[in-house]
C-alpha cells in the first residue's frame, strides 16, 4: 500500500503539532489550518504548509466542513486527519471528506454515527455479548417511560443524554422524589447542549472506576487491543489524569475487557484507532460494563504508546492508506507504566476559573522519562476562545512509583509564565495518599478538591518567578 503524500490536519493546539510530527518522520507532506486567533500558533509554524479557514469562532473555522474541504482542495491534501474535538466525531464530515475524494483518516461514517447515538451503541454492543449497565435504553422514552424504568431499576440512577458526552445533561438522582424535576433538568440541557433531548436511564455505581480499552482495527478485519487506560481521576466528568496500565485490573480481567472490547467495535466495523470506555465498580472489577465508544483518538492515546512502543497517529495513517496490521494480540505486549496530566489554563484557587495571556516565558521538560506534548510558544496568546488544555505532560517508568515520581518533578519544572495554569494541583493531586496507593475512584477529586488548592502563594508561582530571572539575565 502507498502512503499519502499530503495530510490536511483538521485541528489546532498540542494535537495538531503531535499529528504533523508523525507525518514529518514518515515524510509525508502536512497541511495546517488556522484561524485568525491562531496565525501564529505553534501548529501553523511546524507545518508544511498552512492556510487561513477563517474568523476567530469555531463555527466559522475549525467546524466549517466547508472551508476545511476547500483548503484540502487547494494543497493537494489526499487525506484529513481530524484530531480529537472539533469535527473528529462527526459523521457527516466523514462523508463529506469521501464525496469530496479524500480519505477521513477515522472510522467510517457508518461506525460513528452508531456509536454517536449512546441507545444504538449500547444495543448494538449488548447484541454482540458485551456487558451493558443495567437500565433502559430503548428510543424516545418518555417521562412516565423514563420513571419508571428508573423505579425498575431502583435507587440511585443515573439519567444521560443519549447524544453528546463530557457529562453534559447527566444527572445522579438518589431520590425518587426529585426525579421528575431531574428529568426535566436534564432534558433541558441535552436540548440546549446537543439539539437533542433523548434521555436513558441507568442503574449508579457508587464510586465507579472508569477504564478504557484501546483498540485498533483495519480493513482487512484485523482488530487488536492495546490494552487499557485508568481514567478515574476526573473533575467534573473531564478526565484530567490518565494511566497505563490499571492497578485495578488482573490478566485475566485485563484479557476479558480487551475482548469485549474487540467485539464492540466489530459489531460497529470499525476501521482505525478506537477507544471502549467501561465503569467498573472498585469493588468488583471482573462486573465491567460498557459505557461508550470513542471513535477517534484520544487526549490521553500517550500512555499507551509508552506502554506498547506503537505510534497510534501513524497506525491511523498505514490503516487509513489500507495496510493490514501486521500483528495479532499475541504480539502486543505492555511493558512498563505510564502516566499522563492535562495541564490546562485555569485557575484551581480562583474555583477554576478560566485564566489566559500572553505566554511570556516558557519551560516544558522533556527526556529522562518524560514527553510533553504541547501547542505552546513563547509569545503565544492563550484566550478562551477554544479548549483550555495546553499541554500534556506524561511519565513513564519500569513501575507505577517511578512514573508517578517523575510526573510529579515533571510538573514541577513546568512553567507557562503569563498564564495561569493547574500544573501545582495536579502535582499535589499526584501525591495524595489515595492516589499513590491506588485508590481510585472517579468521585475522588471532587470529594478532595478543597484539600488540593493550596492558601496564600502556591509554590508554582515562585518556579515561574525564578524561570523569569533565568530568562530576563540570558536575554
Amino acid at each position: 500500500m502507498t502512503m499519502f503524500d499530503t495530510v490536511l490536519v483538521a485541528n489546532r493546539g498540542e494535537i495538531a503539532v503531535r499529528v504533523i510530527r508523525t507525518l514529518r518522520e514518515l515524510g509525508v507532506r502536512s497541511v495546517a489550518v488556522f484561524s485568525d486567533a491562531d496565525a501564529d500558533a505553534r501548529h501553523v509554524r511546524e507545518a508544511d504548509t498552512a492556510v487561513r479557514i477563517g474568523p476567530a469562532p469555531a463555527s466559522e473555522s475549525y467546524l466549517s466542513a466547508d472551508r476545511l474541504l476547500e483548503a484540502a482542495r487547494r494543497t493537494g491534501a489526499q487525506a484529513v486527519h481530524p484530531g480529537y474535538g472539533f469535527l473528529a466525531e462527526n459523521a457527516a464530515f466523514a462523508r463529506a471528506c469521501a464525496e469530496a475524494g479524500l480519505v477521513f483518516i477515522g472510522p467510517p461514517a457508518t461506525a460513528i454515527s452508531l456509536m454517536g447515538d449512546k441507545i444504538r451503541a449500547k444495543e448494538t454492543v449488548s447484541a454482540a455479548g458485551v456487558p451493558v449497565v443495567p437500565g433502559s435504553s430503548g428510543s424516545g422514552l418518555s417521562d412516565a417511560e423514563l420513571a419508571d424504568a428508573a423505579a425498575g431499576i431502583g435507587m440511585p440512577v443515573l439519567l444521560k443524554p443519549s447524544a453528546g458526552g463530557g457529562g453534559k445533561g447527566m444527572r445522579l438522582v438518589r431520590d425518587a422524589a426529585l426525579l421528575a424535576d431531574e428529568i426535566a433538568a436534564a432534558r433541558r440541557e441535552a436540548r440546549a447542549s446537543f439539539g437533542d433531548d433523548t434521555l436513558l436511564v441507568e442503574r449508579w455505581i457508587d464510586r465507579p472506576r472508569h477504564i478504557e480499552i484501546q483498540v485498533l482495527a483495519d480493513a482487512h478485519g484485523n482488530v487488536v487491543h492495546l490494552g487499557e487506560r485508568e481514567c478515574s481521576l476526573q473533575r467534573r466528568h473531564q478526565k484530567i489524569i490518565e494511566e497505563a496500565p490499571s492497578v485495578l485490573l488482573d490478566e485475566a480481567t485485563r484479557a476479558s475487557m480487551g475482548e469485549a472490547a474487540v467485539q464492540a467495535a466489530r459489531s460497529c466495523g470499525y476501521v482505525g484507532a478506537g477507544t471502549v470506555e467501561f465503569i467498573v465498580p472498585g469493588s468488583d472489577p471482573s462486573s465491567y460494563y460498557f459505557m461508550e465508544m470513542n471513535t477517534r483518538l484520544q487526549v490521553e492515546h500517550p500512555v499507551t504508546e509508552l506502554i506498547t512502543g506503537l505510534d497510534l497517529v501513524e497506525w491511523q495513517l498505514r490503516v487509513a492508506a489500507g495496510e493490514p496490521l501486521p500483528y495479532g494480540q499475541d504480539d502486543i505486549t505492555l511493558t512498563g507504566h505510564a502516566v499522563e496530566a492535562r495541564v490546562c489554563a485555569e485557575d484551581p484557587a480562583r474555583g477554576f476559573l478560566p485564566s489566559g495571556g500572553t505566554v511570556l516565558a516558557l519551560h516544558e521538560p522533556q527526556g529522562g522519562g518524560v514527553r510533553t506534548d504541547s501547542g505552546l510558544g513563547e509569545g503565544g496568546g492563550v484566550g478562551s476562545l477554544y479548549d483550555p488544555m495546553l499541554s500534556k505532560v506524561i511519565a513513564y517508568g519500569p513501575d507505577r512509583a517511578t512514573a508517578l515520581r517523575r510526573l510529579r518533578v515533571a510538573l514541577a519544572d513546568t512553567v507557562v509564565l503569563g498564564v495561569p495554569t493547574n500544573a501545582g494541583f495536579l502535582r499535589r493531586l499526584l501525591a495524595h495518599p489515595a492516589v499513590v496507593a491506588g485508590g481510585l475512584d472517579t468521585g475522588l477529586v471532587e470529594r478532595e478538591v478543597d484539600t488540593l488548592v493550596p492558601d496564600g502563594v502556591p509554590e508554582e508561582v515562585y518556579a515561574a518567578a525564578a524561570l523569569l530571572r533565568r530568562h530576563t539575565a540570558s536575554a
